[in-house]
């Protein structure tokens, strides 16, 4: 089982997408590991060779992975946070961060729908 950056790869994919699933690797950047590492995109995981495997870890090295990139991303938003500029409200607030509209959509950030009675 290939096991990269801490994650193990599904076996029964192609590499190209078996790549996404590390945190912080799309298509576009998995495809320029596979290019660096010298293997074809079309292999499925399982029929990986150890070397392959190894030229594969090698090159996701190269990059700001998995909980390097989580780790970052939850200290920019805490800072954002801390010096109370708009965006860092919106964060606390759990509402949307860049500009949607909030009185009709946003109930992915919002969660669902509470209810408000009219009362006398």
């Amino acid at each position: 089982m290939a096991r990269i950056s801490g994650v193990d790869l599904p076996r029964e994919k192609r590499i190209e997408i078996g790549l996404t699933y590390v945190y912080g690797i799309g298509r576009a950047r998995s495809n320029e590991i596979l290019q660096k590492a010298g293997v074809n995109p079309d292999t499925r995981v399982k029929d990986l060779t150890e070397a392959e495997e190894a030229a594969i870890r090698k090159a996701v090295d190269d990059y700001h992975v998995e909980g390097d990139l989580r780790r970052d991303r939850a200290l920019d938003i805490k800072r954002l946070r801390d010096i109370n500029c708009f965006r860092g409200m919106r964060h606390r607030r759990s509402l949307p961060v860049r500009g949607q509209r909030t009185k009709t959509n946003a109930r992915t950030r919002k969660g669902p729908k509470r209810l408000v009675s009219k009362g006398k």
